[in-house]
């Protein structure tokens, strides 16, 4: 018995597929591939070698140990939650074999039978905030090694600047160059569960945290793109993943005994959070009648310049860069919802069944939810264009954006943390699954066009299977399992949802953020990224102060300057470069707002 096959020209060989029988009765086939016919042939043989029993009992053992990856959950459980088993082994599935820790969104492409081999990106590329979901479900699951793999891999990724690329290959190269400062937290947060855990090893994170602190904390507080990576602007998801992001660098920074940048970093941690509402909450909704005061997706307060113009979430035009046509593309901003609010709850910024996030939500169910066979689920946002087109043909350029799988599991986090019951949205994805259970991006959210394959509550042509709503499904089975919502943070919970810190009202200035007026009693802190001096005046020059700044092991520099509460002239300030040795040339001046 052996294969025939023949030398092509360039020394490849060409196997022909035919056997040539010998007359053996009983014959062991053996196929290996490799880089060339000796490391082929090499592979082959040690193969061979090792007793098939053997190598049957190693696949078999290698195969059950994900089974016992399972370990958080009670073993009942895990019999019958089927979609539990898979969705671990899809999570662990999505981890390149070459470049450890590298777990990809999708190995899909969306609308794939639209797409052609140009078609580079599609779903199998590395998003940070896709890992870090992915890595924490595996963590909530009990495995601390795949996690740690995922922080190493993003650690040698970042970027010098302490950044991460919105996403990139898994050999590092970035593919869309865009910034998220959400996923700039993301890894702070993974670093520092596993961390909780005891799990880091001989690998020391500090290097990449204090670098993402500080890049959160020079670029932020308003994001390139937001957490549907299209807008920019002040977005309640992602300064909640500011927050508890800057917290837990804090944490790290105490740690190792430097108190002062510790200070620093969790005071503007205080500053992003004392602004929510004022940034991202509308007084002026018009949704839902009787509710004018509800969370919107984000606020874009840039003007024609680039620079800071307005922070007020009630005015603002947000453009939508998934629907085509510029005209139809432009709403208020104040108009335009989302659930990312609730993201203030998962980690510990705000409380469960606080009124005003029961208003939004109450917003969110009018305008995104949609009912299915299986269950409710919401759309991200509304006038969304990311999605299967109405008469059920593939998003191409334009679509409907549809409802959203992951959103079901993020609700059933806030339902429980409310104290409500959390299973039915569990139930939910368990019905939104596909074929052996996988679960989609999108699913359909409107009558059934059985010519189109698209039934209400089931897969769309969008990624299948998407690892983030996978994720989402663990972490909420395992919130269920303990009673309280795994991610959780106990030290931002302390701080922010139950008050137990006592914060002084502060504003920020900065050379992307100017605020142009504060409030009297308000602490008005400047930043610079390298040594200052401050020349300023509360008195219109009549009298100056010389301030040198405080520095930090982050590389930011600042001086605080109290403002009184019977302060009315305006803080007017310059700066003298000490490094540069020169001054900035420029002054500058924040106005004081009337007291009431």
């Amino acid at each position: 018995m052996g294969w025939e096959y023949d030398c092509a020209p360039d020394g490849n060989i060409a196997l022909t597929g035919k056997l040539v029988w010998t007359g053996e009765a009983e014959f062991t086939l053996g196929m290996a591939f490799g880089r060339s016919l000796h490391d082929a042939a090499n592979t082959l043989f040690q193969s061979l070698g090792n007793p098939f029993e053997r190598a049957r009992q190693t696949f078999v053992t290698q195969w059950e140990l994900t089974r016992k990856r399972i370990t958080s959950f009670p073993s009942a459980l895990v019999e019958h939650s089927p979609l539990l088993e898979a969705s671990v082994n899809l999570l662990l599935a999505h981890e390149d074999k070459e470049f450890s820790g590298a777990m990809i969104a999708s190995s899909s492409i969306p609308w794939g039978e639209e797409k052609g081999d140009e078609e580079l990106g599609g779903y199998h590329l590395v998003w940070t905030r896709d890992l870090v979901q992915c890595a924490s479900a595996l963590l909530a699951a009990a495995d601390v090694s795949t996690p740690l793999r995922a922080l190493i891999y993003l650690a040698v990724s970042q970027r010098e600047d302490g950044g991460f690329y919105q996403n990139f290959w898994i050999d590092g190269r970035p593919y869309w160059r865009g910034v998220q400062l959400d996923e700039v937290s993301f890894p702070i947060m993974l670093a520092w569960r596993l961390q909780q855990r005891e799990a880091l090893r001989d690998f020391d994170p500090y290097f990449m945290v204090s670098g993402a602190a500080a890049y959160v904390i020079r670029e932020g507080p308003s994001t390139p793109q937001e957490r549907w990576e299209e807008c920019p602007g002040l977005s309640p998801s992602t300064l909640a993943a500011n927050i508890a992001g800057l917290v837990c660098a804090a944490e790290f920074m105490r740690e190792r005994g430097d108190a002062p940048t510790a200070r620093f970093v969790v005071e503007y941690a205080d500053f992003l959070e004392a602004h929510i509402e004022p940034w991202t909450v509308t007084t002026q909704g018009m949704l839902v009648p009787g509710i004018t005061r509800h969370y919107i997706r984000v606020t874009t307060p840039w003007g024609s310049d680039g620079r800071l113009a307005n922070e007020d979430p009630n005015h603002g035009i947000l453009r939508i860069p998934n629907i085509p046509d510029w005209e139809q593309s432009q709403f208020p901003a104040k108009d335009i919802v989302d659930a990312g609010f609730l993201e203030l709850v998962r980690y510990g910024i705000r409380k469960a069944g606080d009124p005003l996030i029961e208003d939004s939500l109450k917003v969110i169910d009018a305008v995104l939810k949609v009912e299915t066979p299986a269950g409710p689920c919401w759309r991200r946002y509304n006038h969304d264009a990311y999605g299967q087109r109405n008469d059920g043909s593939s998003f191409v350029g334009w679509g409907t954006g549809r409802a959203w799988p992951l959103l079901t599991g993020e609700r059933g986090h806030y339902e429980l943390a409310a104290g409500r019951p959390a299973e039915p949205f569990l139930r939910a994805m368990e019905g939104f699954t596909h074929g052996v259970g996988l679960l989609p991006e999108q699913i359909w959210d409107q009558a059934d066009i059985p010519e189109q394959r698209m039934y209400l509550g089931k897969a769309t042509g969008s990624a299948i299977p998407l690892m983030w709503a996978h994720a989402e499904y663990v972490k909420l089975l395992k919130s269920v399992v303990d009673g309280k919502v795994f991610e959780l943070i106990a030290p931002v919970a302390q701080r922010y949802a139950q008050g137990n810190t006592k914060r002084k009202p502060m504003e920020i200035w900065k050379v992307n953020r100017q605020p142009a007026a504060i409030k009297p009693g308000t602490l008005l802190r400047i930043l610079g990224y390298a040594p200052f001096q401050l020349r300023w005046t509360s008195n219109n020059w009549a009298t100056q102060m010389d301030t040198a700044s405080i520095s930090t092991a982050i590389g930011i520099d600042y001086v605080d300057i109290p403002v009184a509460l019977g302060q009315k002239e305006p803080i007017q300030f310059t700066f003298f470069w000490t490094s540069a040795g020169n001054w900035e040339g420029k002054n500058y001046a924040v106005e004081i707002l009337a007291s009431r």
